[in-house]
């Protein structure tokens, strides 16, 4: 049963790469539904109005009304309206005069109006006249009325990108930026009145968030909550809860309270990464966070907070092919390797293609991985490289920490199809151009020829694949023709046997096309028209060629030691890397290398200010390189805050740890899941395992690896098993053992 909400928390987001292209996605969600999920809604008509950033979208009965923003040039202060039901986009009907225009301003919904304060206004494409306003203004849904609300004595400094939210028949402002400061004042004002309406600044006790600006508030409970933000140079995922009181006979009315996000093991996750620019919306007793900028990453994970509870969790809107779990987090391996590919940091081998020598950056541990013709190319550019490096008198001065890129020659390529088949090694997929044109066509071809070239059978099924299902009456011959110069045999037999085709002979033969062939392909359509050979099957199983996870598990467990240029020191042990794929993963080591790279080439591991275990940094590495995440429970409780600290794309890691752990505790690995659960501090879970090593001690004391144990893990069993043992059953066991 789909329960959905009557409330409507609308999100919009505009894509600036398309020029076509506006979508309005909405997330289902309620208290009797169990399955969260995006759905995409019917095309809608064509968008009105500029395309924007710095908005505010309110809802209304069955629509929703954006006001305001920027579109690169200019501020606006334009009023568009989407009506849900038929998915269309208009202007709404206004009368009155509108604020000036503006972005980072805010916007509420009280009874049957829209109120907006404040915000940044100017012209920005002159740089003049730019400034904080702290004014007010209603919008009357039932009469397009705006109307400016004139308010006497204080007034809130002027300022933008503060946070609103309605409660009480008031609206309420706190923090935000003056143009100097980030501030964390706060004020209100009645909204019941517009008449006898003044602006209130609220006493605030407790613990009051810091100065912050580009963070939303809301209201649940009878409480309004704040999460992360930017304060100054610090942004934190801290989450306040502000009580909304008014005993009149105490002094302090109004108390903040900073919710602790140190997690339990098994109720939720940790809070969402910090961040800032997201949304937050309220829900029953539930806040759900999304979006925003996080440490050099824009996630799209939605979060959930109960505020009875007090946890955290990711929502998870579908689901994955994991056996065994219901849910996960889609595995984002070959996304974080395309991106790597994209975006040419860390590069550090540039190949040199065809007559013209054009150039095309890599990375060595990616390239070495995937294909083994291209391996042998670049151990034998290395050697090359040595050599002239040892033959030098006057050795090349690099700046620290950086080496020359390898050059690596490759005359049988030419750059376009090279950039192809790149694109499949880091993400086992290829961007299909256009089906059907010829050019596009060709392209592929080329790119076929290579992946012969190369050995790379997985890519040479999919050019097949596109090549195939893009040959059409109009492309047919051009294709032929060029399979038979380029000596691709299966191809060259797909048209030609097209071609004689029944529905499609005549029609080809007339073309100008065919007038121009070449006499030898004439004559050979001709014979195959009029005698077809017979059709050959093969028992033979199609190489399909190794994935990308296979490569990347096969570079992990040997296969790409040679190539390694990084140290990952756990403990004060050696673990032999590759940067560019620590970089690809993890946004904690992409930074690293881009600003903070160590001279020696050596890097410290732990999470937080723990030291995870050499069998759990395996298995972290295993993610990192392959994305797998098959381990023993006592490698996940290391590894349950690992997404967070070392900023993975999403907390798929996370999502398995917490349910391996909560399934697989059992009387064989209790003791070691113990230690961890000490080393890493987490509390319920050493509570959890000292439950089960006094109900089991029977049988746990008989296990080998209790002889290992610490003194004061030792200690914390015996205490333990005074607490819940009687004398009479200590006598028992001590008759046992």
């Amino acid at each position: 049963m789909s329960c959905k909400s009557t409330k409507v928390a609308p999100s919009v987001d505009f894509d600036h790469s398309c020029s076509d292209s506006v979508e309005y996605l909405t997330l289902n969600f309620g208290p009797f539904e169990t399955v969260h999920r995006w759905r995409r809604l019917p095309p809608c008509d064509e968008f009105v109005g500029a395309r924007r950033s710095k908005h505010t979208v309110v809802a209304y009965r069955d629509a929703i009304y954006v006001f305001g923003g920027d579109n690169g040039k200019n501020m606006l202060n334009d009023l568009l309206r989407f009506d849900v039901k038929d998915c269309s986009w208009c202007r709404a009907f206004t009368t009155g005069t509108p604020p000036a225009p503006r972005y980072h301003h805010s916007a509420v919904v009280y009874g049957s109006s829209m109120f907006v304060f404040g915000g940044y206004t100017g012209d920005i494409y002159s740089n003049s006249n730019l400034k904080n306003k702290n004014d007010l203004f209603e919008y009357k849904f039932a009469t397009g009325q705006w109307t400016e609300w004139k308010v006497e004595g204080s007034l809130p400094v002027a300022r933008s990108a503060h946070g609103a939210t309605v409660y009480n028949d008031k609206l309420w402002i706190f923090a935000g930026y003056d143009g100097n400061a980030r501030l964390n004042d706060m004020w209100t004002i009645s909204l019941q009145d517009r008449e006898h309406a003044c602006w209130e600044e609220i006493d605030q006790s407790g613990e009051i968030p810091p100065s912050c600006c580009n963070f939303p508030v809301a209201v649940c409970r009878d409480k309004m909550f704040v999460f992360s933000g930017q304060s100054g140079a610090k942004i934190t995922n801290n989450l306040f809860q502000f009580e909304f009181k008014d005993f009149t006979h105490i002094p302090t009315l109004f108390w903040w309270t900073r919710i602790p996000t140190e997690h339990l093991l098994r109720g939720s996750p940790p809070p969402p990464q910090r961040r800032y620019g997201h949304t937050m919306v309220a829900f029953d007793r539930h806040l759900y966070v999304f979006g925003g900028a996080a440490d050099n990453t824009l996630p799209n994970e939605l979060h959930c907070y109960d505020v009875d509870s007090q946890t955290w969790e990711v929502i998870q809107p579908s689901l994955d092919n994991f056996p065994g779990f219901s849910c996960y987090p889609k595995c984002t391996l070959h996304e974080d390797y395309g991106k790597l590919w994209e975006n040419r940091q860390f590069c550090d081998v540039e190949f040199i293609l065809g007559e013209r020598e054009e150039r095309v950056l890599g990375h060595i541990a990616i390239v070495t991985a995937r294909c083994q013709w291209l391996r042998k190319k670049i151990l034998q550019a290395r050697d090359r490289q040595r050599q002239v490096r040892s033959s030098s008198a006057c050795p090349q001065v690099r700046p620290s920490g950086t080496q020359p890129l390898l050059e690596v020659s490759i005359r049988e390529a030419e750059a376009q199809p090279f950039e192809v088949l790149m694109q499949f090694l880091y993400t086992d997929k290829i961007q299909y151009p256009r089906r059907g044109h010829v050019q596009d066509v060709l392209l592929i071809m080329d790119v076929y020829k290579l992946a012969l070239s190369f050995k790379l059978s997985r890519l040479e099924q999919l050019c097949v694949q596109y090549i195939e299902a893009s040959v059409d009456l109009q492309n047919v011959l051009s294709v032929c023709e060029n399979a038979n110069k380029l000596q691709l045999d299966q191809l060259k037999e797909h048209c030609l046997n097209f071609v004689v085709k029944e529905s499609h002979f005549n029609q080809v033969i007339m073309t100008k096309e065919f007038e121009h062939l070449s006499t030898p392909l004439i004559v050979e359509i001709v014979r195959r028209k009029q005698q077809p050979p017979p059709r050959l099957y093969s028992d033979q199983p199609v190489d399909i060629g190794t994935s990308l996870v296979q490569d990347m598990k096969a570079y992990l467990e040997g296969g790409g030691l040679e190539f390694c240029d990084i140290i990952l020191l756990l403990d004060g042990h050696p673990r032999p890397a590759h940067k560019a794929i620590l970089a690809a993963r993890s946004s904690y080591f992409e930074a690293m290398f881009r600003s903070f790279m160590p001279e020696d080439g050596q890097v410290n591991i732990s999470i937080g200010e723990m030291v995870p275990s050499k069998q759990a940094f395996e298995s972290m590495l295993r993610y990192i390189y392959y994305g797998d995440v098959n381990m023993p429970p006592e490698d996940s409780l290391y590894l349950f805050a690992a997404p967070y600290y070392y900023g993975f794309s999403n907390n798929r890691l996370q999502a398995y740890c917490k349910q391996n752990l909560e399934m697989n505790v059992t009387v064989e690995n209790v003791l070691q899941i113990l230690e961890a659960a000490d080393k890493t501090q987490a509390l319920d879970m050493k509570k959890h395992c000292l439950h089960i090593i006094v109900h089991q001690f029977i049988k746990v004391s008989k296990l080998p690896n209790l002889r290992s144990l610490s003194q004061l893990l030792l200690l914390d069993i015996i205490e333990s098993l005074a607490t819940h043992i009687s004398d009479k059953q200590c006598a028992e066991m001590g008759s046992d053992i």
